[in-house]
């Protein structure tokens, strides 16, 4: 019963804080002032004077002294402090029988009424037997039951009907929300087929007054042009959020990472990220949102990050860091936007992003033979065949789960999934002799293009070559990608960078071996056996005409497959060698190494100070 008469009176004093067009903000402001204004209570607007605790009359006891606790204003909302008695009356008693016109105001407590409250011993032991006391529940009572003039009631109903539409808008809002971050589309075809007008009519369904409102109000309301504002204010409280949490850190000290990419309309934008460390020495990476531009040059692009740092109140002076990728416009020593963000800010290091580094290592390994080159290239096209067609899909999908029960999708090679590579690969291993007879199927029942197809993908996956060819790159692939997955971690450090491309350059370097390759070599002439498809055979060599070389003896030739393939195969693990030592030897890593060093040890460098 207490609980319950505390919520009315709750209820009770928010309705007259509406009456009277005070906010709930507003009045937070007129508690934490600390005026002791004596308030009317005789006055149907009045409100309960929740004065500052400190102006309010101690209690001295023997051996301590109690003060009014501020808590006890949102226990008991009918609290009220009077000035001129110097302590704490019952609004509603107050109002009730201050006067004495009331019969019952001799059943009233006058504690509460006229004398005043300052027993904080008893407090709340008084205050709770006060709740239940008659007197007061007829006040409650008899203040519901008042007549309000024309204008309080006139401002009551404006207040209410605002409320209820604060209300529906932000279960708008929150809607949009919902699905912004599920990433689903807020509209549809049709307007009233939008996922946003579904998900609207879902919650009609549990809250009448919603529907009510948007029966009135919906397109003002749900509009595109109120959807996107909607959504630019939760972005903007994003990034005000993300930007307070770096102007919070001890040390303003940030790094960013910018990237740029085409939309489906062609038009160029950059995507800019921060990364910084917390207090907790915890590394996070943000991104910040897309940004057109209106040409790629070095200048442009450097005015445009310089731009987004100035209007996010991020200083110039605490840029640390720059990451871009590899392309002329970003990293260019002299004209690329590195360079020219270094020449206002010399402490912003460029770093080459080491995953893409280890990408482009990785297409120079794909690349480096022609026997690795054209293998990939059949596993890229046959995965293409794959989605296009949904005749051999069907079939392929049919022949692998009569064979194993398992089935295993084909995929094209992805140029910018940079972790791809190995699995696609190894799913058309896994299951060769299912791609043989779904292609020869295929090649046989389709007359169209796709039969076409079907016929010289069969050609090329019943050569031995393929198969060796497949295996030599899943041999340098396979190391290059877990490199990838390494350096693509938030926490990864400048250190464990170098020391991870170490590590694949020593196991790279282990492979170079005949015996390596001869275990390769076997496994492969295993497979193709197995398969009773064409066997390995060399290439045939042209050699050149005696008129263009005369006497000269010619260079020693491999007399055997397995000797030509094999230079091939190390061919492939140089490249690798080379382009890892030229790709993660930066000098500005060579600085952060030492930054990092100092920071684990307390070692400083003089290189580092200087």
């Amino acid at each position: 019963m207490l609980s319950y008469q505390r919520t009315d009176e709750v209820k009770l004093l928010k309705d007259r804080e509406g009456e009277t067009g005070r906010s709930s903000s507003e009045l937070q402001v007129r508690q934490g002032t600390g005026t002791s204004k004596e308030v009317q209570v005789g006055r149907q607007d009045a409100e309960p004077n929740h004065a500052n605790p400190k102006l309010i009359a101690v209690q001295q006891l023997t051996n301590k002294t109690l003060r009014f606790q501020e808590k006890w204003y949102r226990e008991f909302p009918w609290l009220h402090y009077s000035s001129g008695v110097n302590g704490i009356l019952c609004f509603f008693c107050a109002q009730a029988f201050g006067h004495e016109k009331s019969n019952l105001a001799k059943n009233a407590d006058p504690t509460f009424v006229k004398t005043g409250f300052r027993n904080w011993k008893k407090a709340t032991q008084k205050f709770a037997e006060h709740v239940q006391s008659n007197a007061h529940k007829v006040a409650v009572t008899t203040h519901c039951q008042k007549t309000k003039p024309v204008d309080v009631q006139l401002s009551s109903a404006k207040a209410a009907q605002q409320q209820e539409s604060r209300r529906c808008l932000l279960k708008i809002a929150g809607s949009v929300q919902l699905l912004a971050r599920q990433g689903a589309a807020l509209r549809g075809h049709e307007a009233e087929e939008g996922n946003l007008n579904q998900l609207l009519k879902v919650r009609c369904e549990d809250d009448p007054g919603l529907e009510k409102w948007l029966s009135t109000r919906k397109h003002d309301y749900t509009s595109p042009k109120i959807q996107n504002e909607i959504l630019n204010l939760f972005a903007n409280s994003i990034i005000r959020e993300i930007i307070s949490s770096i102007h919070m850190l001890p040390l303003l000290q940030y790094s960013i990472i910018i990237d740029g990419t085409q939309d489906i309309e062609g038009t160029e934008q950059e995507a800019i990220c921060v990364r910084y460390v917390d207090h907790d020495l915890v590394p996070h990476e943000v991104f910040l949102g897309f940004y057109e531009v209106s040409c790629t040059t070095g200048e442009n692009l450097a005015k445009v990050a310089t731009d987004v740092l100035l209007r996010l109140n991020l200083p110039l002076s605490g840029l640390r860091g720059q990451t871009y990728d590899g392309a002329a416009n970003m990293s260019g020593n002299r004209k690329g936007a590195q360079a020219r963000i270094r020449e206002m800010q010399p402490l912003a290091l460029f770093v080459h992003c080491g995953a893409h580094c280890a990408n482009l290592v990785t297409q120079a390994a794909c690349t480096a033979s022609s026997l690795t080159s054209d293998a990939l290239d059949w596993v890229h096209k046959l995965g293409c065949l794959y989605k296009m067609s949904g005749k051999y899909k069907t079939k392929f999908v049919n022949i692998a789960a009569a064979a194993s029960g398992t089935v295993s999708n084909l995929q094209p090679l992805c140029q910018t999934r940079w972790t791809t590579r190995t699995p696609t690969i190894w799913s058309v291993l896994r299951k060769y002799e299912s791609v043989l007879l779904s292609l020869e199927d295929m090649a046989q029942t389709d007359a169209s293009n796709t039969g076409v197809t079907a016929r010289g993908l069969l050609e090329r996956f019943g050569k031995g070559t393929t198969v060796l060819g497949l295996m030599m790159a899943t041999e340098v692939i396979q190391e290059l990608e877990c490199l990838n997955c390494t350096l693509q971690k938030r926490t990864e450090t400048v250190s464990g960078m170098i020391s991870a491309a170490d590590c694949v350059r020593t196991t790279l370097r282990a492979k170079r071996t005949e015996e390596k390759f001869q275990e390769i070599y076997s496994h492969a002439t295993e497979m193709i056996t197995k398969l009773n498809i064409e066997p390995i055979t060399m290439p045939h060599i042209r050699r050149p005409p005696k008129r263009f070389i005369g006497n000269v003896t010619t260079a020693l030739t491999p007399t055997t497959p397995e000797e030509h393939y094999r230079a091939d195969f190390f061919k492939v693990l140089d490249t690798v060698d080379i382009q890892l030592k030229e790709r993660f030897d930066q000098g500005s890593l060579k600085t952060l190494t030492k930054l990092e060093e100092a920071l684990l040890t307390g070692d400083v460098d003089t290189a580092v100070v200087d």
